[in-house]
């Protein structure tokens, strides 16, 4: 063996053990992100409660991702990413966590092994993968589901430059059509990359230096070409990334998410845009009072743009006029022209100041400057290796901790947005969706209250209003939940969400027939509003209009076929017009959908343990229904007892039925139920002597089930 062979093995093996390196820091930092739930912040858009997403690979669903959808811009790949998780694992949010956690470690290695191939740095090349890897800023992009398109779009990003590295090598038709590929792909999963073209332009300055003018040490190993070949080489990019951007803004146009400059001035945002540049090198340095949403200002002050100009200016200088050291104007040309596409210029949706997701890759460029610059900085210093090794040991050891800290704030929404509120001023939105994430456990004292801090910052913010305007109905303030459903329609005269409510509001004060114009105000708004349609069903079945609530529960399952309280209440009305093999297929496929439903427990017990028709009575389902329902409610409701204690009856277990009908009575009796309290009694009769209980032909089921 040569030694030529031995140095590279010795490479080879060096290599393998950066890899390890980076694995195993990075699994440090990110391991706690398995044991994460869900967001209500966009994750129950994208996965939780996406029917087109839980329903896993299919033609349907795949069509759905390359269509333009009502949730997000176009991103179809990330879609079937998504898509193919719940095939794999449902909803396991463990699961989706890991998979964003093992594409984040791909990014990490594959950055790696970008500039070590590019450039030959081994140990610049690791550093900037390290940074990456281990930067506080970048744990929003792995610790949230919903953020799978960063690091699915970044992993393109990635093999583009890789295969970009094989192809300059020697050109030739495959290879290139391979980067092409690629990029496409990237594009697919985020149109963020389309500023890769320029990237690649940059790196064919350096440190590929395929210019034919240039100054260069690698003469052997890259082909060189002319500035004019370089740019016609990458026009099929362009063309891509035009396409991109064109589909996007239809995208985000047919969704309605388009902010106007009426909105937001396209002044401030020119002023929060340079500002925001300077913020987030400030947050590379230092990543304190990280926060999942920074609030767009509604002023900038002028000292802070004057000051952010003049120091972007100045820095542009600098790295300009340093020719020498051509990856200072790579670096920053990377940062500044990558960040252009999510810098604010142009907004749609909900639109931050800033973002920490916005910078995952952009920062990648400031990391190179850092990498190769400051081993320059301190070339002539004379223990200069130890310092650099001591100082990058120390640094990636605090951004380790850093990390592992942050990702604890992503574990549930009442951390993430607690810890938001704590680390920002005027935060609207996250006393909007800390409301929520209250209100969803009971505590609707606390929820309240941080929806009144939402409107005193925000005195238009709609879902404020409309969930204040919920949790005030729940308390029996219906003037005031009115009022609230109303200033949301004042503000955006077609929130769909507040007719609805407000239907929902005056069904409760038994309003049917303006219950109704409200539920149709919002379909007429919002036809594929399933919810709507399924209240407008009950409002018309309250009315004894049981044809058009049996239609309108049919549409509402059209648009989701996983909405078990519409196949619920299909069976309530199959079962009390007599109909009990339609009562029993509707409550089937409600337990399909919702294994632990009480009302579809219930009925299907009742109907199996005392219906008249010999066919449709099961003892033993019965009492497997009955047992169920009443283990999920501790035994502690007189209605499930009395069900429990009929299914026995009808298996022939007396004893049991009657010790159960005797615990029901009781119940009954202390709730003061004095219908059930009758009808308790007289079947308690009948399993005293032996007998079942059958339904009486006009006797309705019970139908009064809390549904949980």
């Amino acid at each position: 063996m040569n030694n030529t062979d031995k140095h590279r093995i010795f490479n080879i093996r060096y290599d393998i053990l950066i890899c390890l390196f980076l694995v195993i820091t990075t699994l440090i930092a990110y391991w706690q992100v398995r044991n994460h739930n869900f967001l209500s912040f966009d994750d129950h858009l994208y996965v939780l409660h996406n029917q087109h997403v839980n329903n896993g690979l299919s033609l349907k669903s795949m069509s759905w991702a390359f269509s333009f959808t009502d949730i997000a811009y176009w991103h179809p790949l990330s879609w079937l990413s998504h898509m193919l998780d719940c095939q794999l694992y449902g909803l396991n949010p463990s699961m989706h966590h890991t998979t964003s956690l093992i594409l984040h470690i791909i990014n990490c290695l594959l950055l790696f092994l970008v500039f070590k191939g590019m450039t030959g740095a081994v140990w610049k090349s690791a550093f900037i993968a390290a940074l990456f890897a281990l930067h506080p800023i970048n744990v929003e992009s792995v610790a949230w589901v919903a953020e799978r398109k960063n690091v699915l779009s970044t992993l393109f990003w990635m093999l583009t430059l890789l295969t970009y590295c094989y192809y300059s090598l020697q050109p030739g038709f495959y290879r290139y059509l391979l980067t092409l590929f690629c990029f496409l792909l990237g594009l697919l999963a985020k149109p963020m990359l389309v500023t890769l073209p320029f990237v690649l332009l940059l790196f064919d300055y350096w440190p590929l230096e395929r210019l034919r003018y240039s100054s260069t040490t690698n003469t052997d190993r890259y082909k060189k070409a002319s500035s004019l070949h370089l740019i016609l080489e990458k026009f099929p990019f362009f063309l891509l990334a035009g396409a991109s951007i064109y589909i996007s803004s239809l995208s985000v146009q047919h969704h309605g998410i388009v902010v106007s400059t009426e909105s937001v001035s396209m002044k401030l945002r020119v002023a929060n845009a340079l500002v925001s540049y300077v913020k987030y090198i400030e947050k590379m340095i230092w990543p304190k009072n990280l926060a999942v949403f920074y609030p767009f200002p509604d002023t900038v002050p002028l000292w802070q743009i004057l000051g952010a100009a003049l120091f972007l200016v100045c820095v542009s200088i600098l790295v300009f006029r340093d020719r020498a050291k051509p990856y200072l104007a790579v670096g920053w040309l990377w940062y500044i022209g990558t960040l252009v596409p999510a810098i604010g210029l142009i907004q749609a949706g909900l639109w931050p100041s800033i973002a920490d997701r916005f910078a995952y890759a952009p920062l990648i460029g400031l990391f190179v400057v850092i990498a190769w610059g400051v081993p320059d900085l301190v070339a002539r210093w004379r223990y200069k290796k130890i310092v650099l090794a001591t100082t990058a040991t120390v640094l990636l050891l605090i951004f380790t901790a850093a990390s592992r800290s942050q990702n604890r704030y992503w574990a549930n929404n009442i951390a993430l947005f607690k810890h938001s509120l704590d680390v920002t001023n005027d935060n609207d939105v996250a006393h909007q969706k800390l409301g929520e994430a209250l209100a969803a456990q009971g505590k609707t004292d606390e929820a309240v209250r941080h929806y009144y801090k939402a409107l005193r910052i925000k005195p238009d913010l709609i879902a404020a209003h409309l969930n204040l305007g919920v949790a005030l109905r729940e308390e029996g303030k219906i003037n005031e939940a009115v009022e609230h459903f109303s200033m949301a329609l004042r503000t955006k005269p077609d929130c769909s969400e507040a007719y609805y409510e407000l239907g929902v509001t005056l069904e409760k004060q038994g309003n049917f027939s303006e219950a109704i114009r409200h539920y149709l105000e919002a379909l007429q708004i919002n036809p594929k509003y399933a919810s709507a349609h399924n209240n407008l069903g009950n409002a018309m079945a309250r009315q004894g209009n049981f044809e058009s609530a049996v239609y309108h529960y049919q549409k509402a399952l059209r648009i989701n076929p996983k909405y078990a309280g519409a196949w619920y209440n299909l069976g309530k009305i199959a079962a009390n017009q007599g109909k009990i093999e339609e009562a029993i297929f509707y409550f089937k496929k409600t337990l399909e959908v919702s294994p632990n439903m009480p009302a579809a427990l219930y009925n299907l017990s009742w109907i199996a343990a005392t219906t008249k028709d010999d066919k449709f009575r099961n003892g033993n389902e019965a009492v497997n229904l009955a047992e169920k329902l009443c283990k999920l409610q501790n035994y502690s409701q007189p209605l499930s007892l009395d069900a429990l204690a009929a299914a026995y009856a009808e298996a022939g277990k007396y004893d049991d039925a009657v010790f159960t009908a005797k615990k029901a009575l009781e119940l009954a009796l202390l709730y003061g139920h004095e219908e059930l309290v009758s009808g308790i009694k007289q079947r308690l009769s009948l399993y005293k002597s032996g007998r079942p209980y059958r339904q009486m032909p006009q006797e309705k089921i019970y139908t009064e089930t809390k549904n949980k």
